[in-house]
């Protein structure tokens, strides 16, 4: 048997099973393969090719009404439509700029505690001393507050808690976490900002209930 029939047995094989999922005639599909791209085709795939060009010159911080009038600057009139259609199609998208959002507010009239941990950032066995902190994270539901306890000893995140409020559930969840995974002894020092979640009676109770020493 003559190897290119092989190979052309081959392929034709997938094209048959194709054509039979789309409910299509093989004869179609190869007229349609073999037929030369129209004009309006070609241009569009020329006018994706400039406008990846421009993405990347300005590290991406341009959207389709931007990229559109750059297009145009450099000679190439095109519909800006066209130009967010085809930005959507190839998955070309501006990045967008994070908005800085206020995480902890110190700027309150709550007792805050001592600095009891004292820059001792390398305790000698786990659970001696943790730290907590708040940040954000975008998510496709849209911003999240997320707080997070670390152990100092082994660097783990040992309690986490995310919401859509930043107040003082959301630290005492994470803490509540780290306390059921890890179930310190007495004596443990947890460290935070002077944020006025960490500064709510809330926080500091559930400190107070296990024994924990509070620092700020």
């Amino acid at each position: 048997m003559r190897y290119d029939f092989v190979e052309s047995h081959r392929e034709r094989w997938p094209v048959r099973l194709m054509c039979r999922v789309l409910r299509v005639s093989p004869g179609g599909y190869y007229d349609w393969r073999g037929r030369p791209q129209s004009t309006r085709a070609a241009r569009q795939d020329a006018l994706v090719v400039s406008i990846k060009a421009i993405h990347g010159e300005v590290k991406a911080r341009y959207g389709s009404p931007r990229i559109h009038a750059e297009l145009a600057a450099r000679g190439e009139p095109c519909c800006v439509n066209t130009v967010a259609r085809l930005m959507r199609r190839e998955g070309i998208a501006a990045k967008t700029k994070r908005k800085f959002r206020v995480t902890t507010d110190s700027n309150h009239a709550r007792p805050v505690a001592e600095n009891e941990l004292d820059r001792q950032f390398e305790p000698g066995a786990p659970d001696r001393a943790w730290t907590a902190d708040i940040t954000y994270v975008a998510t496709a539901e849209g911003w999240l507050y997320l707080a997070a306890v670390e152990d100092l000893h082994s660097r783990r995140i040992v309690g986490w808690s995310m919401g859509p409020r930043i107040d003082s559930r959301l630290v005492v969840d994470a803490l509540e976490m780290a306390l059921a995974r890890r179930l310190p002894g007495a004596g443990l020092v947890a460290h935070s900002d002077r944020g006025s979640q960490y500064a709510s009676e809330h926080y500091k109770e559930v400190l107070a209930r296990h024994g924990i020493v509070c620092s700020m």
